[in-house]
């Protein structure tokens, strides 16, 4: 019998919030971040994001810049704070019980997000999922550099980078029984169409539109 796979969006999908332009704000929080200069660009670049029009490049220059700023070993101590006062707050008990659910049922299981690694894989770790597919920052001599290697996993990047993760192991897609993408966002409608059961979650306007159209599920995680 063939595995199914599940695939997880992050951002306002599993989390009732988004990681993303939740960092900034943290940053900005602790004093490590200028907030008149910070807030209204994550502000902007939050809208774009919304709107389908994000450039990722740009704005992954943006959000990657502060860890070039210090030392690996004081990020992560950062993060395990903003771990414990912003993300635990946004994981919700009925986004948990999906994915003990798939893990139950012997799915291969993978968070894949737009936003950068660093900041989602002690996410995905948390919620138990093993796998997390994201925008890489670049690290050279173990330290971040404000840069980012691969295809960023926005729109059609998290295709690209699914069937290179996949193909990495010997594997592409038709080689599960089912697979299963959650998402909120209309950014995410490439990979939707190509998994054989997307799941529209707490969907915008425009996914919530497209679903209807098209017959897909639609639940809400909140």
């Amino acid at each position: 019998m063939k595995q199914n796979l599940a695939l997880f969006d992050l951002d306002n999908t599993l989390l009732a919030g988004d990681s993303d332009y939740n960092w900034s704000l943290f940053l900005i929080g602790e004093g490590l971040l200028d907030a008149k200069t910070h807030h209204d660009r994550n502000e902007q670049f939050y809208a774009d994001y919304k709107e389908g029009r994000l450039n990722i490049v740009e704005f992954l220059k943006f959000q990657l810049k502060p860890l070039s700023e210090h030392p690996k070993a004081f990020l992560d101590e950062l993060h395990k704070k903003y771990m414990q006062k912003i993300i635990r707050p946004m994981m919700t008990e009925k986004a948990q019980n999906l994915v003990d659910e798939h893990k139950k049922n012997g799915d291969l299981c993978i968070v894949i997000t737009a936003t950068n690694s660093f900041v989602t894989k002690p996410i995905a770790t948390a919620y138990g999922v093993e796998y997390l597919i994201g925008s890489d920052p670049e690290m050279v001599n173990g330290e971040y550099t404000g840069g980012v290697t691969g295809v960023p996993t926005y729109k059609e990047g998290k295709v690209t980078r699914l069937n290179q993760w996949l193909v990495e192991r010997g594997k592409k897609l038709s080689d599960f029984g089912i697979s299963y993408f959650y998402s909120d966002s209309h950014n995410d409608l490439a990979l939707m169409q190509l998994v054989t059961n997307p799941v529209a979650v707490d969907a915008d306007a425009t996914l919530k539109k497209v679903a209807e159209e098209k017959g897909w599920p639609q639940m809400t995680l909140r």
